[in-house]
């Protein structure tokens, strides 16, 4: 058996927009926007429905009681709480998530809450959306109103989900809203959403709260063993990891990067941003799906191309297994993050790992029974590895499975099931799948049998 720490939070994740619907119940954002242009989402799919959450709450945290789970991640819809970005708050949606933190705290379950998971209010985006700095003043509004409403009640707050996602590929790319590809935009947004985070602390701590924020970190792999992948990789590594590690951790961007963008980021920085950025964090959330594998050059026609280039793509490595996304399954990636992580940063918060898990292609047989033996071969390697980091010294506190439900996978719509529980999204069926039985059984040993 290996087992983990006494006290050890097992859970499961979910975001708002992915799973919630109740859209004639809230603001619009960004991504009804998005959605809403024929091209852009997989089989023209929106969320308006989605896992249904707003209506089925009640039955989801019966399951996950069901399952033992012992903390449950989710998101708050900032056009659910301020429709229009600013203003009075809507009660109908602070409500909701109240009612929600109060059926988890009775079934033992504790709510870990992330203020934004990427669903910008669409008037605020009109308004110029993360490009400005009044957007900072907004997202600080709207973590006091939700901290005024829940504060009592939720410990663990999570201010940003993936900024990297938010800025690099939505502003970066045209892959997710606002979908400028658009490398200088990119950069800027970055900022500001750090800011963000770093304004909002102050704001949320108070009382037994802890304040953190989420990072999706990979460790980089060049290619090959030519000195040109070596240094794509290491500038990968810049691009995705450091340029959010850096300001958070150390106070400042990483200078190998800053010199590489140039012009594209002059301007950016104000006195004081990067100290209101590094301020102390009570831990740090990890999400990790894979490693990434790079080489020297740049695809055009590739929608994942960074902006601003850097010289550098990802390359699929051959021989290894790859789940439903096409990334490649290395366990082993979360381990090694993880230990370079403290070997970087010797002052390093605890860590929880926020998001791990991993889209198949499951189908429901017969019988209604939905078999998964490859997510749980995945889980399995991903929490073997995760014990072995623990062993190395590294303070991780929790594990929190993404996702707890099939969704709305984004720009992929719903032809990619990343949950533990199937959803029959014409009947909102829940349907707990092999990886949730076995999942709950390492929750309940608290550990890995041999």
């Amino acid at each position: 058996m290996r087992e983990f720490p006494d006290g050890f939070r097992w859970g499961a994740a979910t975001s708002a927009y992915q799973i919630e619907g109740g859209a004639a119940e809230r603001g619009r954002s960004i991504w009804d926007s998005f959605c809403a242009v024929p091209g852009n989402v997989y089989h023209g799919d929106t969320a308006d429905v989605a896992c249904d959450h707003y209506g089925r709450w009640a039955e989801d945290v019966a399951l996950m009681a069901e399952l033992g789970l012992t903390a449950y991640r989710f998101s708050v819809a900032w056009p659910r709480v301020l429709p229009a970005g600013t203003g009075e708050p809507d009660r109908r949606g602070l409500d909701f998530y109240s009612r929600l933190v109060d059926a988890l705290l009775e079934r033992g379950i504790e709510p870990a809450l992330t203020l934004y998971h990427w669903d910008l209010p669409e008037a605020l985006h009109e308004r110029g959306g993360w490009l400005e700095r009044s957007t900072v003043d907004a997202f600080v509004d709207f973590a006091g109103a939700v901290r005024d409403q829940l504060g009592d009640r939720v410990r663990l707050w999570t201010t940003l989900n993936e900024p990297w996602v938010a800025a690099m590929l939505g502003y970066g790319t045209s892959l997710l809203p606002p979908a400028l590809a658009d490398g200088a935009a990119a950069l800027r947004a970055a900022h500001h959403l750090l800011l963000a985070h770093g304004q909002a602390v102050p704001v949320l701590r108070g009382g037994d709260r802890q304040v953190g924020i989420t990072v999706n970190l990979s460790p980089m792999v060049p290619a090959t063993s030519s000195a040109e992948d070596a240094a794509a990789a290491e500038r990968f590594d810049g691009y995705h990891n450091r340029w959010f590690l850096d300001p958070l951790l150390r106070g400042a961007y990483p200078q190998d990067m800053a010199d590489w963008y140039g012009a594209a980021f002059d301007g950016v920085v104000a006195p004081g941003d990067l100290a209101t950025i590094a301020a102390p964090l009570d831990f740090l959330g990890v999400n990790y799906y894979c490693r990434m594998h790079i080489a020297a050059g740049a695809d055009a026609a590739d929608p994942l191309t960074p902006r601003p280039a850097v010289g550098a793509r990802q390359v699929s490595p051959s021989g290894v297994p790859a789940t439903a996304m096409g990334w490649p399954v290395e366990p082993d990636g979360l381990r090694q993050i993880l230990v370079r992580l403290r070997a970087d940063h010797p002052g390093l918060p605890p860590v929880y790992i926020t998001e791990n898990g991993a889209a198949f292609h499951d189908y429901a047989d017969p019988a209604g029974a939905v078999h998964d033996p490859e997510r749980v071969e995945y889980l399995r390697g991903h929490l073997g590895a995760l014990h072995e980091a623990i062993a190395a010294g590294v303070d991780v506190r929790g594990y929190f499975c993404w996702s707890l439900l099939d969704n709305f996978e984004w720009h992929q719509g719903y032809a990619k099931r990343f949950g533990i529980v199937h959803v029959d999204f014409a009947s909102q069926r829940r349907t707990p799948k092999t990886s949730a039985r076995w999942y709950s059984e390492v929750i309940r040993a608290n550990g890995l049998r041999s």
